[in-house]
């Protein structure tokens, strides 16, 4: 019923974005013309508002995690798919959006299950190869992610999933195929191909080259800095090697090249309970094996993502000892660097106290225009100075737009009496905890 509750005062407090107060509009020409949002932005208010009039909608909930999902807000996208799920417990949909959130925030036993559980409910087994090889890679498992990638592929280009193999074959120590993989995008100037690449060569060692390449796409300061990454690469595991280029997430100094011990046995080609994973993807003419045949695969009465989740029934208690990022979005995890932003402290044996510290607020809307949410503010305070009198308005980025928030408070205890006592008075609000990290703006 909480879930519920939120939902619905999430979707009521996103309404403010949707248009500029009438006296807003009249106060500044600026705030009259603001920019059109984004299509993810717009398709989660669309979402938003139609679970305002049917809460109990569970393609509405899919369809707000996909949209918090293409925002990166794997936090809200997690809420809205387990929601979902409650209402409809075999939404292949909302089982195939858990599975992206657990893969982006590199949970990748929990992203098999799930992917796994979703082709049990319907999913397309062809939907769901790319990611699923990017999930094997996260464990490892390199040939079984090369052979999903490849099977991917030969239904149909994309960039993304070539790219993913392009790393995967670096992983695998296979240069001259890493190369050819990527030589396409090159041509074509695709810029994250040659992040890729860079990425794929430091991985075989050729750091200098690496850093050569860098160079030529990145702006001198931020170049320097991806140098000591560079170096650190061919000292990853395989794993930490497929998170650092496919993710941008790096390990902290003292777990480089240390995978649990039952992790890294997985992980090795020679395993021989890998050897049969592979024949069981392969019954009769591979429709993962090595050799892709172009034609679409013959259909099988058993699930093939459910035989190779059969076969690797051990992976779950396998990985019981490997530490998952706590709390989402993976860059702000506890010990977790993501060096795809850039913005990343040298190791450093005792880290200084964080800058922007995880704290609690009170959401009272969202909007693009920190105009117009200066404005709701003052428009809330004459409403209920009572509650907000000697209150700070605050904000922060989200997405495409931004939050309007209250705060910050000793405890979430604390920030949902607010909510609470707000609601009493009629507001749409809901509690809000920001991540180590990120940054906070009074609205002056």
């Amino acid at each position: 019923m909480a879930v519920l509750t939120y939902l619905r005062v999430l979707a009521v407090a996103a309404l403010p974005v949707l248009a500029v107060p009438a006296n807003a509009q009249q106060s500044s020409s600026r705030e009259v013309s603001q920019a059109l949002p984004s299509a993810e932005v717009q398709a989660l208010r669309n979402a938003l508002q139609r679970l305002a009039r049917q809460p109990q909608s569970a393609q509405a909930l899919v369809d707000a995690g996909d949209a918090s999902l293409a925002l990166n807000d794997y936090s809200a996208a997690e809420g809205f798919y387990a929601r979902a799920l409650q209402l409809s417990p075999n939404s292949a949909a909302a089982k195939l959006g858990l599975a992206s959130v657990y893969l982006k925030t590199r949970q990748p036993v929990k992203a098999l299950q799930m992917f796994a559980e979703a082709e049990r409910a319907g999913a397309s087994v062809d939907a769901i190869l790319g990611d699923w090889g990017l999930a094997q890679d996260l464990v490892g498992n390199n040939e079984l992610a090369q052979q999903s990638y490849r099977t991917f592929l030969a239904r149909g280009n994309d960039d993304e999933v070539t790219r993913r193999l392009a790393i995967s074959l670096a992983i695998a120590g296979q240069r001259d195929e890493f190369e050819a993989a990527l030589r396409p995008l090159l041509a074509r100037q695709d810029l994250a191909a040659f992040r890729a690449r860079a990425f794929g060569l430091a991985i075989l060692g050729d750091t200098d080259q690496a850093a050569r390449l860098a160079n030529q796409l990145l702006p001198p300061d931020l170049s320097s800095r991806m140098a000591p990454y560079f170096e650190f690469m061919p000292r990853l595991t395989k794993s930490q090697q497929a998170a650092a280029a496919n993710l941008g997430i790096f390990p902290r100094a003292a777990q480089i090249g240390r995978d649990d011990p039952q992790m890294a046995s997985l992980g090795r080609d020679e395993d021989p309970r890998m050897a049969r994973v592979d024949e069981r993807l392969a019954p009769r003419g591979a429709p993962l094996g090595t050799r892709v045949d172009n034609s679409p695969p013959e259909p099988s009465g058993e699930s093939r993502l459910a035989r190779i989740a059969r076969e690797q029934a051990s992976v779950a208690d396998a990985f019981s000892g490997f530490i998952a990022p706590e709390e989402l979005p993976a860059a702000t995890s506890d010990g977790a660097v993501d060096i795809s932003t850039i913005e990343i402290p040298r190791e450093q044996t005792k880290p200084e106290p964080p800058q922007h510290p995880s704290r609690h607020w009170v959401q009272m809307a969202t909007g693009r225009d920190i105009g117009a949410l200066r404005f709701d503010w003052r428009r809330m305070m004459r409403r209920a100075p009572e509650l907000l009198d000697g209150r700070e308005a605050y904000t922060t980025r989200w997405g495409q737009a931004n939050r309007l928030l209250t705060g910050p408070f000793a405890s979430r205890d604390d920030a949902r009496q607010l909510v609470r006592d707000l609601r009493r008075q009629g507001f749409d609000s809901f509690s809000y905890t920001s991540p180590e990290g990120e940054k906070i703006d009074i609205i002056q």
